[in-house]
């Protein structure tokens, strides 16, 4: 076994990942305040190539030598919009059709490996403070909440570790199924 040189990736320039066929996804970051997590969620959000970051409140916006740090140019192919308020992402989200999902631990929630995406719908996945997770107004015009089953001691995943394990369930479920 030996491993690939980074030439040997076939990594499409900017400009190739602006044209190709998105991950119907939009993922909205409700008040994150880490511009490391921010970084890292861009670059993620770029490895499974979705729509769009709408960033809102809190959360900071490129261009940023913090974000760029984890983001690694990940804030140049990733369209991304700024809302003040994430009720107003959500409700142009609604209005454009996208089932809106919070990525939370909530009475009632649908855990991870139960939920079944259908590959004609468009989703907008709210990702939440590191402290204080998805805001209760966020919740309140959710669709639906999915839950990542946890077996530790711990009550949470880092948000950028959520985005991880959601965007890759939900490439996997729509993209290789």
């Amino acid at each position: 076994m030996r491993k690939l040189k980074t030439t040997e990736l076939n990594r499409i320039d900017i400009d190739g990942f602006k044209s190709q066929e998105k991950l119907p996804i939009v993922v909205v970051l409700d008040n994150v305040r880490s511009m490391h997590n921010i970084g890292s969620i861009f670059r993620t959000s770029d490895g499974f190539a979705v729509e769009c970051i709408y960033l809102c409140g809190i959360t900071a916006k490129p261009p940023h030598r913090d974000i760029e740090k984890t983001a690694l140019g990940a804030t140049q192919s990733v369209d991304w919009k700024y809302f003040e308020h994430t009720e107003d992402a959500l409700l142009e989200l609604k209005n454009l059709g996208y089932q809106i999902i919070a990525i939370e631990q909530a009475e009632g929630s649908t855990m991870l490996h139960t939920f079944s995406p259908d590959s004609g719908h468009k989703y907008a996945l709210i990702l939440g403070n590191e402290v204080d997770g998805v805001s209760e107004a966020a919740m309140q015009m959710s669709d639906l909440c999915i839950e990542i089953p946890q077996f530790g001691t711990k009550h949470s995943f880092n948000v950028v570790i959520s985005a991880g394990i959601v965007l890759w369930d939900f490439f996997a479920k729509i993209k290789l199924s």
